[in-house]
């Protein structure tokens, strides 16, 4: 890994370790609640792993919180540069997150930028319950799917649905789409 990536991986290692401290759990009680081996978890605790996007989801599906709680550092004041923080990689590598901004400790809404490689999909299944997404294309454009219907959305439209059902996102064109996402918890 490189020094961005171990600085990440420590990270995500770190906020991970106390949040389920926090909650009095083992390492086995949270490899059943979120369905990722308890190997996986104990070396990204240790800042050895550096977790895929998919891996992020289900530790973050499982412990019913937002994503931007493993990935952002708390501060007071923030700046996020595209390219210049933390930054995720689906696993089929046709989406990368970065996330930018959770509003509260354990963020009860956070701020992503995205970037969908193009003639790609990234399909992130359904999120917890109560997970609203606002959808902004910033550049390009994107198909929508949402359990079986599709939403074509081009430059500055935007989308909001219920995001505990399945979904993915769908790059037809042959040029990146940059996105815009919010994503609202409402049992946080």
């Amino acid at each position: 890994m490189d020094r961005e990536a171990v600085k990440f991986a420590k990270q995500v290692g770190e906020a991970l370790r106390r949040i389920r401290q926090e909650r009095g759990m083992s390492l086995q009680e949270l490899a059943d609640m979120t369905d990722v081996s308890k190997l996986t978890l104990g070396n990204i605790e240790r800042g050895e792993a550096n977790p895929s996007l998919a891996v992020i989801w289900k530790i973050a599906n499982g412990l019913s919180i937002p994503i931007s709680v493993l990935l952002n550092e708390h501060q007071e004041v923030l700046v996020s540069r595209k390219n210049k923080g933390n930054k995720i990689v689906s696993a089929n590598q046709a989406c990368s997150l970065e996330p930018m901004f959770d509003v509260s400790h354990y963020g009860s809404i956070e701020i992503h930028r995205a970037f969908l490689e193009p003639n790609s999909e990234y399909s992130p299944g359904a999120h917890q319950l109560g997970v609203v997404e606002y959808v902004t294309v910033m550049a390009g454009e994107l198909k929508v799917k949402i359990q079986n219907d599709y939403y074509h959305l081009y430059e500055y439209d935007s989308i909001k649905f219920n995001a505990d059902r399945e979904h993915a996102y769908i790059n037809p064109s042959s040029s990146i789409t940059v996105l815009h996402f919010v994503m609202s918890y409402s049992n946080s």
